[in-house]
């Protein structure tokens, strides 16, 4: 499927910025099933800096805000060939070992909630597979989706302990459970096309368990299935803060205020 996606984010400042720098990762990876054809990020009133490959194979660009900006604004179109494997990436990859994607984070790390949805499924065995998709569905069983209720910052433990929360919520609840399991597991954000529109209300945010076998397998809690040909792969990492589009950090700016537009459409593919 050969997708089309548009992301703009803008920054409003209260004051005029003294100093700031911001840490992007908007450009898709290059993985299995899925092809770059083209990508281009445009800047207002912000200059790029430097451009580097974390250790998760993520690309960060990292920009510097004009002195005495009010706005800032970062545009991202581009088109990116995806195919259908069932969710599954494949083997690992990166520069962080696999055993690193077992240690709990401070968004991962469960407490009694999270520990209450591990109870009520079976230990995993030679069925991770099962027990995974299982475990997908208990949470959003559990976990209603509700936006608004939730920040960056919430841990996945205060979301299942509330019983609310969105796709990020959910994928930090599940790599916490995936991860007391003994089942590395990571977060993955990105694109995804819904069906019934262009304009997307935000970028989307998932989970990869490891299985032996198979490598990465993707699972989309929020919506109760596998990733598909729909879904664009941005970055990955331990938790939402390795995986973050947009962070930084800024001086004499005053509030902040955000605003981002996602488009994704279903482009056709000249034979």
């Amino acid at each position: 499927m050969r997708l089309s996606i548009r992301h703009s984010t803008r920054y409003s400042f209260g004051d005029p910025v003294v100093h700031a720098l911001q840490r992007l990762r908007l450009k898709p990876k290059e993985t299995q099933g899925q092809k770059i054809i083209g990508w281009e990020m445009e800047y207002e009133n912000a200059a790029v800096e430097l451009e580097y490959e974390d250790q998760h194979y993520n690309t960060v660009t990292l920009v510097a805000v004009e002195p005495g900006a009010c706005e800032v604004g970062i545009t991202c179109r581009g088109i990116v060939d995806t195919e259908d494997n069932a969710g599954v990436i494949g083997n690992h990859s990166g520069h962080l070992p696999l055993w690193s994607f077992l240690g709990q984070t401070e968004l991962t790390r469960p407490g009694p909630a999270i520990r209450d949805v591990i109870k009520r499924l079976p230990p995993p065995g030679d069925g991770k597979l099962d027990f995974l998709h299982e475990l997908s569905a208990v949470i959003r069983d559990k976990v209603d989706y509700e936006v608004g209720k939730t920040g960056p910052r919430t841990t996945g433990e205060e979301s299942a302990a509330a019983g609310h929360g969105v796709c990020q919520d959910h994928a930090h609840i599940f790599i916490g459970a995936a991860r007391a399991a003994d089942i590395p597991a990571r977060y993955v954000s990105g694109y995804l096309m819904m069906n019934d529109r262009i304009e997307q209300e935000a970028t989307h945010a998932w989970a990869e368990a490891h299985i032996d076998g198979l490598g990465w397998v993707g699972f989309d809690i929020s919506n109760g299935i596998s990733p598909d040909p729909r879904y664009v792969r941005v970055a990955t990492g331990r938790d939402y803060r390795d995986a973050a589009p947009v962070t930084g950090i800024s001086f004499g700016s005053g509030e902040q205020v955000l605003n981002v537009d996602v488009a994704v459409e279903q482009q056709q593919v000249e034979q």
